[in-house]
């Protein structure tokens, strides 16, 4: 849960690099805490209206969550040795998202890039988190 806030804690950092533990982290937590939101949606307002009407706590965790999201996924690219830019290749139908995919599920670089040095967490147990 840690990562998850260290991303909220970022909000607008687009610079610098993420672990691929924290950007998988974050997307668990974040889908966990989406489907929460959605039954409390459903909860309230009843399967019908959430269907039909808008499920107005799903829309406004949605907002909240786009640009932490969209600053994560620019940090991970980064942490891969690409530009964040490349986020953009995943509006193309498909291949796009594959592409991300791929590129999400990479290892960090292990020397310093253009983006700043390896993002090493140290573990309480002493050991490395990449």
């Amino acid at each position: 849960m840690k990562r998850y806030f260290d991303a909220i804690q970022n909000y607008f950092n687009f610079r610098g690099r993420a672990s691929r533990a924290d950007y998988w982290f974050f997307i668990l937590f974040n889908f966990l805490i989406g489907l929460l939101v959605g039954v409390i949606d459903v909860m309230l307002f009843g399967l019908e209206n959430v269907v039909e009407g808008v499920p107005i706590f799903s829309v406004v965790y949605n907002l909240f969550i786009i640009i932490p999201t969209l600053a994560l996924s620019a940090r991970r690219l980064h942490d891969t040795g690409r530009s964040g830019l490349w986020f953009l290749i995943g509006f193309v139908p498909i291949i796009g998202s594959l592409i991300l995919l791929v590129f999400f599920l990479q290892p960090s670089q292990l020397k310093t890039n253009q983006w700043g040095p390896h993002p090493v967490r140290r573990h309480p147990s002493g050991a490395y988190s990449y």
